[in-house]
């Protein structure tokens, strides 16, 4: 292979990664607005100088239609003959709602597709890839695939695992606590933080706490961004016996937000009913031998229900539970600058903190300073 060779194929990667940097980027703008479905980002681009220029770009649109593909053939019409697609994940072959976006790309005349990864669903899983090909479109795979995998990561976990993908996202103190003694709620970051908290809200499917949340915080969960009101996910209290209060706020305001309690088998099925006047949708699963209910069928249960990425703020024992269910796949740890004292909840119930930000299970990935406080990112390892 001659040098000039060589180098075109050099420039060739650093084009399809900066390109590929973008479809991500209009793929993030679908996060928790199109499930069951995964947000897709697409960037169409004819050749020309500089790496050439967009002709047509999209991204998953709420509730999962249309797709990002055809969303970007649209937006190209004609320019889209010879181009480029960069898109994050193999694109559909399979009739659904709509037709395959591989078809609608063929007959659109794209050149080359260049995605991040393969879709593991299996009524896609290569022959999206394999269709392109036979009918003489160039396809590449596996650039950018990393930020893509983290993108997917929602859709991947509920097609492979049958759950959602589980963020925990844990406020401490630098002593690792997370309230006052007697379970008394304590403001521990500030507010650029939290601005970013209701963000990550927003990019959530749904937002889970325990029935102890409820009752000591009486939490609104939701996004109260200026502009992303309207993005917040549906809300999940885990409640073995059904104690959420009529008054508490997600239930005062379930015909707004969806609200839905996964309660024991056996709970009081008056409390139900009232819940359920209230617009709360109740879902009864087993319990463990603690008695709360099981989390993986209540992970499940919600996967059918179309959460991909599900969010979880607390408290500290749902937060140790989930941990030793081995169903944590990333985590966000929030370190404030004040000590609660040695007489304060620990930030993980039955768990050091150090199970997240120093175990092998969980690797760092992101870290800086905000104001006064710490960000921490963690995900699998």
């Amino acid at each position: 292979m001659n040098g000039s060779t060589l180098m075109e194929r050099a420039v060739a990667s650093s084009e399809d990664a900066r390109w590929m940097e973008v479809a991500v980027a209009l793929g993030r703008r679908g996060l928790g607005r199109t499930a069951p479905n995964p947000p897709v980002g697409a960037v169409l681009v004819a050749p020309g100088l500089s790496g050439g220029f967009v002709v047509g770009r999209g991204w998953t649109q709420p509730g999962g239609r249309p797709h990002a593909e055809s969303r970007a053939l649209a937006w190209a019409g004609e320019a889209a003959r010879g181009a480029t697609l960069y898109v994050t994940l193999e694109p559909c072959s399979h009739y659904g709602r709509t037709p395959p976006c591989a078809d609608g790309l063929i007959e659109a005349g794209v050149a080359r597709v260049v995605a991040a990864m393969a879709d593991p669903d299996p009524r896609v899983n290569g022959r999206g890839i394999a269709r392109l090909r036979e009918s003489g479109v160039l396809v590449s795979v596996g650039v950018g695939a990393a930020d893509a995998a983290r993108l997917n990561a929602g859709h991947v976990a509920r097609v492979a695992l049958g759950r959602p993908h589980v963020t925990l996202k844990l406020a401490v103190s630098p002593d690792g606590k997370a309230g006052l003694a007697g379970r008394r709620p304590v403001a521990i970051t500030g507010e650029m933080v939290r601005a970013r908290v209701h963000m990550m809200r927003a990019e959530a499917d749904a937002i889970m706490v325990g029935v102890g949340t409820v009752l000591a915080d009486d939490p609104s969960l939701t996004c109260r961004l200026p502009g992303l009101e309207d993005r917040s996910p549906a809300r999940v209290v885990l409640d073995a016996d059904l104690r959420t209060p009529l008054r508490a706020r997600i239930v005062r305001t379930a015909r707004e937000v969806p609200t839905w309690i996964v309660t024991g088998e056996d709970a009081p099925a008056d409390a139900e009913r009232r819940l359920a006047e209230a617009g709360v949708q109740v879902m009864r699963v087993e319990r463990c031998p603690g008695g709360r209910p099981e989390l993986l069928p209540a992970l499940k249960l919600l996967a059918m229900r179309g959460v991909t990425r599900l969010m979880v703020e607390g408290g500290p024992i749902l937060a140790g539970a989930l941990l030793r269910a081995d169903v944590v796949d990333a985590a966000t740890v929030l370190t404030g600058p004040v000590p609660l004292g040695e007489d304060a909840i620990d930030a993980v119930d039955g768990l050091p903190l150090t199970a997240i930000t120093e175990g092998p299970r969980f690797r760092g990935v992101a870290r800086e300073r905000i104001g006064d406080d710490i960000w921490a990112d963690y995900e699998r390892a």
